[in-house]
């Protein structure tokens, strides 16, 4: 099958890399070249280097509203545009130009978690489980009609990160299998159900900041759902301090304001919550490296009856 690939990220790269093996790519759209870096160079997306890689033709439109880029799209000839992560907005007239549409790679469980952010949002919840969603494209936000959903645990100690990964893997599975069927015909599309649909919201980088008064069980997917980025971060003597892997010591009451330092170990620092005690491991300060707690507290000393939250 002739194939256009539209996709961004690392997520994206990893079905990409699953197609080549069995069509043909005609070729990739990918965001524009962005600045990244303690430099600020541009750097090229995970999906164009992998691109240029195979030799396939890479495309960076800003939009594809205007006339030019769609004219460019049409005169591919494509059968199908398989879209994962890409970062822009497919209009309609974009939407129909292949012979059977668009086609997207959603990493949740439509019509739970429509949206920019649903790994994180699965964790934040504390959903028991995820997964992949094939969806025939439409000019709604993920609204369109499912071809294939593929289901996975999110594990007790599941951070955005190690979620992410296994989700990448199943999307590239997932397509790969629905365009076997959709080659041979065997392919029904099932309409979502509206009324269960929830919203994954882009991520902010102030949500992160932790709220010592919710629970340890919210506060501990809060420091997995950040991780890698933006991180879960907390304050103390007005330095911001970044939580970068914890664990609920407990879920027990205890009368400490929430925030409050009620131990120092080697391998943890307890902290009060609205309900319960979270367990720190592994922390950062600014300029610094992420560090187990027995290092951080040698160049950051903390001791009991210390508040995160303070200022």
């Amino acid at each position: 099958m002739k194939i256009i690939f539209a996709g961004t990220p690392h997520f994206a790269a990893s079905a990409l890399d699953a197609l080549l093996k069995e069509h043909q790519v005609l070729a990739v759209l990918t965001q524009p070249d962005r600045p990244s870096g303690r430099g600020m160079q541009l750097s090229a997306s995970p999906v164009k280097l992998l691109a240029k890689s195979q030799g396939i033709p890479v495309l960076q439109p800003a939009s594809l509203k205007n006339e030019e880029a769609q004219k460019e799209l049409s005169a591919l000839g494509a059968d199908l545009m398989v879209v994962a992560a890409y970062g822009l907005i497919l209009p309609k007239a974009v939407l129909h130009i292949p012979r059977f549409g668009c086609l997207n790679i959603h990493a949740s469980l439509l019509p739970r978690w429509r949206g920019a952010a649903p790994i994180q949002r699965a964790i934040l919840a504390g959903d028991a489980e995820t997964g992949i969603t094939i969806m025939q494209m439409d000019e709604g936000l993920d609204t369109g009609d499912i071809l294939l959903k593929k289901t996975c645990t999110i594990a007790t100690e599941e951070t955005a990160q190690t979620l992410h990964d296994k989700l990448a893997a199943l999307g590239a599975q997932a397509i790969v299998e629905v365009l076997h069927e959709l080659e041979h015909q065997n392919l029904q599309l099932k309409q979502q159900e509206a009324e269960l649909a929830t919203y994954a919201s882009k991520i902010s980088k102030g949500e992160a900041q932790l709220d010592w008064f919710s629970s340890a069980e919210q506060l501990d997917r809060s420091v997995r759902g950040y991780f890698p980025s933006p991180v879960a971060f907390t304050k103390l003597r007005g330095v911001t301090i970044k939580i970068l892997r914890a664990h609920v010591f407990d879920m027990q009451r205890v009368t400490s304001v929430p925030g409050t330092i009620l131990s120092v170990e080697k391998q943890y620092i307890l902290v009060a919550c609205g309900q319960g005690v979270l367990a720190l491991e592994t922390m950062q300060k600014p300029g610094g490296k992420p560090l187990p707690v027995a290092q951080f507290i040698q160049g950051f000393p903390l001791n009991i009856g210390d508040c995160f939250g303070s200022v």
